[in-house]
C-alpha cells in the first residue's frame, strides 16, 4: 500500500500500527541494508508512505530478489519504470497515461481495483479447468495404445479397429473434455494459496496421475473385458 502527503502519512502510520501492519517511510528505505530489508519484508502487510519512483523501484527489486511475484498498479509517467520492472504491471485504462499503458502488462478498462481480483479468479479457474481437461484426455490414450503394443509383441488380435478408435475419441472423449473447460469455479478458489511460479500446466504429477494411475486402471479393465469376450 502506498500513500503520500503529510496528513496521509500520519493516518497511514496510525492505521497500520493499529492493525499490526508494517510501516516504512520513503526516507527510511534509503538507509536499509540487507538485514533491514529482510526484517521489513517478513511482514505480511506493509504500508509504504511518501515514496519516490526510485524507492518504488527498489521495493520491487528487493521483493523479486526474495522470490516474490510483484504486481504494481500505476497511472502516471512516474509509474512507468515500476510498471515495466514488475512481474505484472497494471495500468489504469481511463485515467492512466499512454506511456503507463504501454509499459503495463494489463490495462484496467474500468479503473476498478475489484477487477484485479476478478481477473485472478478467472485465471485460476481457466488454469484448473484446462488441467482437468488435459488429465481426462491423457487418461484415455494409454488404453488405446496398449492393445496395439500387445498386438506387435504378443500377437494378440486388435480389440478395436482404427475407425472404432476414432469414433470413440470423437463421441465419448471430445465432448466431456470440452465440457470440463467450462466448469464453474469452486467456492474456495480464492482461498487457495497461489501456485508456485515454476508450476506448469502439464506437470509430472498430472502425467503420473493420467498415465500410471487412471490410465492403468482403465487399461486393465478394458483388457480383462476384451479377453473375457474373446474367450
Amino acid at each position: 500500500v502506498e500513500s503520500s502527503g503529510r496528513d496521509h502519512l500520519k493516518l497511514s502510520v496510525i492505521g497500520a500500527k493499529q492493525i499490526n501492519w508494517g510501516v516504512a517511510v520513503g526516507d527510511d528505505l534509503d538507509r536499509l541494508d540487507e538485514y533491514g530489508w529482510n526484517e521489513l519484508l517478513k511482514k505480511k502487510y506493509i504500508v509504504f508512505a511518501r515514496i519516490n519512483p526510485y524507492q518504488k523501484f527498489r521495493i520491487i527489486e528487493e521483493c523479486q530478489k526474495r522470490g516474490e511475484i510483484v504486481a504494481v498498479t500505476g497511472q502516471g509517467v512516474s509509474d512507468t519504470q515500476a510498471l515495466a520492472c514488475a512481474n505484472i504491471g497494471i495500468a489504469m485504462g481511463i485515467t492512466g497515461s499512454d506511456i503507463a499503458k504501454q509499459a503495463a502488462d494489463i490495462i484496467l478498462t474500468d479503473d476498478n481495483f475489484a477487477s484485479i481480483v476478478k481477473g485472478i479468479e478467472e485465471g485460476r479457474l481457466l488454469f484448473d479447468n484446462l488441467r482437468l481437461s488435459i488429465a481426462y484426455t491423457l487418461a484415455h490414450l494409454w488404453p488405446e495404445i496398449f492393445p496395439v503394443v500387445l498386438q506387435f509383441t504378443l500377437g494378440l488380435p486388435l480389440g478395436l479397429s482404427a475407425l472404432q478408435i476414432l469414433s470413440i475419441d470423437l463421441a465419448s472423449e471430445l465432448p466431456p473434455s470440452i465440457s470440463l473447460a467450462y466448469q464453474s469455479p469452486e467456492n474456495d478458489i480464492m482461498r487457495i494459496p497461489p501456485r508456485h511460479r515454476n508450476d506448469r500446466l502439464v506437470s509430472r504429477p498430472l502425467l503420473i496421475y493420467s498415465y500410471a494411475f487412471t490410465g492403468t486402471i482403465i487399461t486393465v479393465g478394458c483388457i480383462i473385458s476384451f479377453l473375457f469376450v474373446y474367450r
